[in-house]
């Protein structure tokens, strides 16, 4: 089977000699999470992004690849809020060397933005950082009790 032969599947190219691949990103998020990472069209990040791509288990996806860069606990922390199902592979000389699944943790600190500004200590000038409880209705802030459901993407620091 040729490496053009569409019946082999997805195929993003080039490879990477190093970086992440962040795959089975919920379809139409890749943007979100460049944006997370800080990746912009002004950021020197050599990039392949695929969207709405198809996914025997997901329906549709989207994958990115960012060359020369390994994601931080907290950059993954972040991107497991919009993509529950994301799976981080790590490439070191071309192959994978690394290969895990994002978890949302119980308690995010300093990852969302309370958008209580009024009634938020972490809103002011003190030094406390935003510290949110993941529950199944959605993040709950520790300090004001607001309750974001909707639109988490917009909260993420």
């Amino acid at each position: 089977m040729s490496r053009k032969d569409p019946s082999r599947g997805l195929l993003v190219s080039p490879p990477i000699k190093n970086g992440t691949v962040i795959d089975h990103i919920t379809a139409g998020e890749a943007l979100n999470v460049l944006r997370i990472l800080g990746i912009t069209g002004s950021t020197r990040e050599c990039l392949s992004i695929a969207t709405n791509v198809e996914s025997k288990r997901m329906g549709k996806k989207d994958i990115v690849k960012i060359e020369n860069r390994e994601l931080r606990t907290e950059e993954v922390d972040r991107i497991a809020l919009l993509a529950p199902h994301a799976k981080i592979n790590i490439i070191r000389d071309y192959k994978v060397v690394e290969k895990k699944g994002v978890e949302i943790p119980e308690i995010l600190r300093g990852v969302v933005r309370c958008p209580n500004p009024p009634g938020c200590i972490t809103n002011t000038n003190e030094p406390v950082a935003s510290t949110f409880e993941v529950l199944d209705k959605g993040l709950h802030c520790l300090y004001c009790d607001w309750l974001i459901k909707d639109d988490i993407a917009n909260h993420i620091i």
